[in-house]
């Protein structure tokens, strides 16, 4: 796993940043347990140790599998890297674009599903005509069980810039009516025609309320999402310091003005248990 100074890595430091989920990881590292287990052998309750456990999970330290009736936690990197920026000139520079995400142009989505702001719903839940509400631009969470949602993304380089790298990052989850945090669902990400990387949702999250989560979002409701960054360079796609594909920049160049971003759950899927995208302003991150 590669960290930099940079926010999208402060789930690593915050996960690193406590003396029981240290205890935790190098339990772990000896061999996988299950919360019920792990729980036993660091002393504490089992929340407690689910909500330590959770944190790893989401800094992408540690993963879940199932193990016949057993969630299981498992260390799924070997090293953390600290990326320290160049003391010269070769820095890249950065064109940043944020992407609302009530400013989709195209959808084909399967209930359950849904679209709401910071206030309420937008129209009427699990059905997909609402989509097309126009208060849908100032949506600040969309879910659906299956399908895909299309977005339009400028691109604003020059055509002397160089392009070395590309990051696509945002709060994602599952998605099943009320909640379930083993729920897992298979989330797929697809710039210009290019598959850029398949990433697993492992549940649909309302043990805690989200750092931002809406007052008026019901408890049951799921309440915040797993940050997900999806890097490109020339090494390859990586997610949290672990690589998934092959893909490299130069498969994407040249850019076009235009770019094409879906994110899709397919019928196809191992996993299919749909999908929620949250949004900038609200949730956790």
């Amino acid at each position: 796993m590669i960290v930099d100074l940079s926010e999208k890595s402060l789930p690593v430091y915050k996960a690193l940043a406590n003396p029981v989920r240290l205890h935790i990881i190098r339990i772990l590292c000896q061999k996988p347990y299950s919360v019920k287990a792990l729980a036993k052998q660091i002393g504490l309750s089992q929340p407690i140790t689910l909500r330590h456990v959770n944190q790893l999970q989401e800094a992408g330290i540690v993963q879940f599998k199932r193990e016949g009736k057993n969630k299981v936690s498992h260390i799924c990197i070997t090293e953390v890297k600290l990326d320290l920026p160049q003391p010269d000139n070769t820095s890249l520079l950065s064109q940043s674009t944020d992407i609302p995400v009530g400013s989709y142009v195209d959808f084909d989505v399967v209930p359950t599903c849904g679209i709401a702001d910071v206030n309420n719903f937008i129209g009427n839940v699990d059905d997909p005509k609402y989509f097309m509400d126009p208060g849908k631009l100032n949506a600040q969470i969309i879910w659906f069980s299956k399908g895909f949602i299309d977005y339009k993304i400028g691109n604003y380089l020059f055509a002397k810039d160089q392009v070395q790298m590309l990051t696509l990052s945002g709060e994602f989850g599952s998605e099943v009516p009320l909640s379930n945090p083993d729920w897992p669902s298979d989330i797929t990400f697809t710039l210009n025609g290019h598959e850029l990387a398949t990433w697993t949702s492992q549940g649909d999250f309302a043990d805690t309320r989200g750092k931002y989560t809406p007052r008026w979002t019901p408890a049951e409701f799921n309440q915040y999402g797993t940050q997900v960054t999806i890097l490109v360079s020339d090494t390859g796609t990586w997610i949290g310091g672990s690589k998934v594909s092959n893909l490299t920049i130069s498969d994407l160049l040249p850019l076009p003005r235009r770019m094409d971003l879906r994110i899709e759950v397919k019928d196809n899927a191992k996993h299919v248990g749909g999908c929620t995208i949250f949004g900038k302003k609200i949730w956790e991150y």
